[in-house]
């Protein structure tokens, strides 16, 4: 993220870059909607295929503000610098800026220092109301695709455990991720199906998944559908080899060779894991053909 210089006098109107995010069909905070064009609704947006910067600061009174800006690859370089651990300066110009939004909708780790602490703005008439970042207190929509990004940012760890609790039988809780473990996939006779011949086999096969089979079973007709009449744009998108996929109440992370994590509104805070069997790995592949991906 980008650092700021102590200020001395700072300038009430000036706005002190923390960090920015990307708004682009393929790559956008998954906070704001299960999809680009939700997303964008979000902060009040038109869904333009070419997207937008958010930058993230504070004035010289201390109160957040999100900068919209239409020059994403200025942005675009900003992030990948900062990824890196260099520093960059990023001073948007301003005939590039779409929107000046009140808040942050995104949690902000840093502050400018010299100025009060971060803090909304003062309203005035006719102002939207404060973008706020999500409580951690409750889990909803917002919580529920959060979550998703954090198995697939850790999605070796996610896997590796599976891996042991589909052989020991168990499941075990973990608060890395604020979510609960992975339950271990359900039994094929819970499924109306015939378990499989050799115990090595506890993966369920097919649409197999964990209880609660009804909310798992759901998201994967959905996103069968998906592959009929494709969704909106960004619902279905892949980065770094894995998949990234979300619906009304739910969200999916997989890798197309390998497995799936499912999490639900409905059941707070647990990773399912969905095993591989006879239809899962053509999906997964059908899915990730039809993904879009950064440029």
């Amino acid at each position: 993220m980008a650092g700021t210089d102590p200020i001395a006098e700072a300038d009430a109107d000036a706005l002190f870059v923390l960090t920015a995010a990307l708004l682009t069909p393929a790559r956008f905070p998954s906070v704001l909607g299960d999809d680009y064009p939700a997303a964008c609704a979000a902060l009040g947006l038109q869904p333009y295929a070419e997207g937008y910067g958010l930058v993230f600061g504070q004035d010289g009174r201390g109160a957040r503000w999100t900068v919209v800006v239409d020059d994403v690859s200025l942005v675009a370089v900003a992030i990948s610098s900062w990824d890196c651990g260099m520093a960059y300066d990023l001073s948007p110009d301003e005939r590039s800026v779409v929107a000046g939004l009140p808040g942050w909708p995104l949690p902000v780790a840093t502050v400018a220092p010299g100025v009060p602490a971060p803090h909304d703005p003062e309203p005035e008439e006719g102002d939207p109301a404060p973008l706020i970042s999500p409580s951690g207190e409750e889990w909803g929509p917002a919580q529920r695709r959060l979550g998703a990004d954090e198995v697939a940012l850790q999605w070796d760890a996610w896997r590796a455990r599976v891996g042991d609790e589909v052989e020991s039988g168990t499941a075990r809780t973990s608060e890395a991720t604020g979510a609960a473990g992975p339950r271990p996939p359900a039994r094929p006779e819970d499924q109306g199906q015939a378990p499989p011949q050799s115990p090595a086999a506890t993966q369920a096969p097919g649409d197999s998944a964990p209880a609660p089979a009804t909310g798992v079973g759901k998201a994967l007709a959905e996103l069968r559908g998906y592959l009929e009449e494709p969704p909106p744009v960004g619902r279905v998108r892949s980065a770094s080899g894995t998949l990234r996929v979300d619906g009304p109440g739910w969200s999916l992370v997989a890798k197309a060779d390998d497995m799936a994590f499912v999490l639900l509104d409905e059941l707070p805070h647990e990773v399912l894991p969905v095993t591989r069997g006879p239809r899962l790995p053509a999906l997964l592949e059908a899915l990730d053909a039809m993904a879009i991906r950064p440029s």
